[in-house]
């Protein structure tokens, strides 16, 4: 497109010169073809280079004029290849390289019309018939039009490049921040859950170790598990703060309602029976499985911290577009342990839900307890439905 109307506009200064409302140029016509080559041609190039394009087609139309080889009374066809290297060099310079671009582009026509005018002694009463007056101000008054115009034209444009790119870079600090908080959210989760059943494990396996051999062993075996799984989650999302260049280790995928067995079955001890009833909750999209796990996951974990509960019933429920979920417990310690809905881990369940348009209802029971109900509307695709 450029090389486009680099001709065109080469094509027009070369026919405005040798056929002007006013006096035609007198010398060859290769002369006038040529002059309009190198005032038009270098266009094609002029977002490649800004400023020398500029400065090229500014000296060519200057010489051009005062040489005489340009249409008297339309010398603005000779200036329009320069008021578009102007508006490119405007609209990729700063303010100073674009002034500078402006006074020079001014100072050329400034320089040269009037004389050119006067060496050939043109004057109103030369061309009465003319379609355009033929006289220097009016020559010159067009020039500048042209080229101010094009020059604010370009300014325009960068202003709103720059404010389009500071949106992005915006958005950018906007979505780092909004993964950092994710990170931090699972991470809570993570290590909150993990921590607290190694440390309920750790406490049973000490007190019943000379007794119960086999319960001890029983202990230690998920704290193993439940400290690999947590290192190996851990290392998943510091994956994420990884650079580019960083070989990136191979991970499991990101929890979801399928690892909601393992989780239970991991918190299963003789003094905490925990139920768990899934229907319908096999197809759930990747994001919505890993909020429902990251929810149960930290029920359970306030359940064993704060609920001195022997009975927790959690529930998954998938239909119709919704998931449905219910933690109940049987704690009896709810209100001397003073759990209440303003944990940190509470916060990030509610935050979850919100995302995604849900509700999340938390509180005592009537009949004792502690329960925490969410509901979580979701678009089923091909692949979920």
């Amino acid at each position: 497109m450029d090389t486009t109307v680099a001709v065109v506009l080469a094509y027009l200064a070369a026919s405005a010169t040798l056929d002007p409302p006013g006096p035609a140029f007198t010398g060859p016509g290769w002369v006038a073809w040529l002059t309009g080559a190198a005032v038009g041609l270098p266009l094609a190039v002029r977002r490649r280079w800004p400023m020398p394009v500029l400065g090229c087609v500014v000296v060519v139309a200057a010489a051009a004029t005062a040489t005489g080889v340009v249409g008297t009374g339309v010398i603005w066809v000779t200036y329009a290849p320069v008021g578009l290297a102007l508006y490119t060099a405007a609209s990729a310079a700063g303010p100073v390289a674009a002034s500078v671009a402006l006074v020079g582009s001014l100072a050329a026509p400034a320089a040269t019309i009037a004389w050119l005018y006067d060496r050939l002694g043109i004057v109103a009463a030369d061309a009465p018939d003319s379609e355009v007056p033929l006289w220097w101000v009016f020559d010159l008054g067009l020039v500048t039009a042209v080229l101010t115009l094009a020059w604010a034209i370009g300014r325009i444009v960068r202003w709103r490049r720059t404010i389009q790119a500071g949106l992005a870079r915006q958005l950018a600090l906007d979505a780092v921040a909004a993964e950092r908080l994710r990170i931090a959210r699972e991470l809570h989760d993570i290590v909150g859950h993990s921590m607290s059943l190694i440390a309920v494990k750790a406490t049973v396996a000490n007190h019943i170790a000379a007794e119960r051999p086999a319960e001890t062993r029983a202990a230690l075996v998920t704290i193993e598990r439940t400290s690999r799984a947590a290192l190996t989650e851990i290392r998943r999302l510091l994956d994420v703060l990884r650079s580019d260049t960083d070989p990136a280790p191979e991970l499991s995928p990101s929890p979801g309602t399928a690892d909601l067995s393992d989780l239970t079955e991991r918190l299963r001890s003789a003094g905490l029976r925990v139920d768990l009833r899934l229907d319908g909750a096999d197809n759930l999209p990747e994001a919505i499985g890993l909020t429902v796990f990251r929810i149960v996951q930290e029920s359970l974990t306030n359940v064993m911290k704060h609920a001195n509960a022997g009975h927790c019933q959690v529930t998954v429920r998938a239909r119709d577009g919704g998931v449905h979920i219910e933690i109940l417990d049987d704690g009896r310690a709810h209100r001397s342990s003073g759990r209440r809905a303003v944990g940190q881990g509470l916060i990030g369940m509610r935050e979850r839900v919100t995302m995604y348009g849900g509700t999340l209802v938390t509180g005592p029971r009537p009949e004792g307890g502690f329960q925490v109900v969410a509901d979580i509307p979701y678009v089923a695709t091909e692949e979920t439905a």
